[in-house]
């Protein structure tokens, strides 16, 4: 049986309840648990927390699925902080050994340390930007996808701890232009897709 590790990324912080993400992880829930029969395992950032109990968590999932809000262009500081010290608290305790190098040739091997081999990983976002802003020539981000721009750095820290992606998805306009519906439906698609690759 397949074992899933969800985390809600979105922080309840100013104007921002993060309910839109609070509703992608339910569905997320649902899909895995009540549909497939999976075991899943959830973290909600807005709650306590120990970075031990965290970590078994990534050590135990086959696939962890982040769920995130984009917050000036970058992850939010909460969902951050998180990061930093579950995969802090996993070093060399199943997260990540080292940086891969060795003294004999330390300029080679970077990022090769990783304890997560033959996990997968899966990337949602959600932005208040159209798509048209990262698709069209003249928009703001110059043609450059959410995977290859703003979202790279993040693609690598997971490569770092040895996880592979699945394909992301990402929910374009949430704030002005909203279709809960409409974003179920695709989102559900996404999954089956997805899930045949695990």
């Amino acid at each position: 049986m397949k074992k899933i590790f969800v985390i809600n990324g979105a922080p309840k912080f100013a104007h921002s309840g993060g309910e839109f993400n609070k509703t992608l992880t339910d569905w997320t829930v649902d899909y895995f648990k009540n549909n497939k029969g999976y075991e899943v395992k959830t973290t909600d950032i807005n709650d306590s927390y120990k970075p031990e109990e965290e970590v078994e968590k990534f050590v135990w999932a086959d696939v962890i699925i982040y769920h995130t809000p984009i917050w000036w262009f970058q992850l939010p500081n909460d969902l951050k902080k998180y990061i930093d010290e579950v995969f802090t608290a996993g070093h060399q305790n199943g997260i990540y050994f080292s940086d891969g190098r060795r003294s004999a040739n330390p300029t080679r091997n970077y990022g090769t340390g990783g304890l997560l081999q033959g996990r997968k990983y899966m990337l949602t976002t959600t932005w208040n930007a159209p798509v048209e802003a990262f698709t069209l020539e003249d928009e703001f981000f110059k043609q450059h996808s959410v995977d290859k721009g703003v979202m790279f750095g993040f693609h690598r820290m997971n490569a770092f701890v040895g996880l592979k992606p699945l394909d992301s998805f990402h929910f374009y306009d949430v704030m002005k232009n909203p279709n809960i519906e409409q974003s179920e439906k695709n989102y559900r698609a996404h999954l089956d897709k997805v899930s045949k690759e695990l």
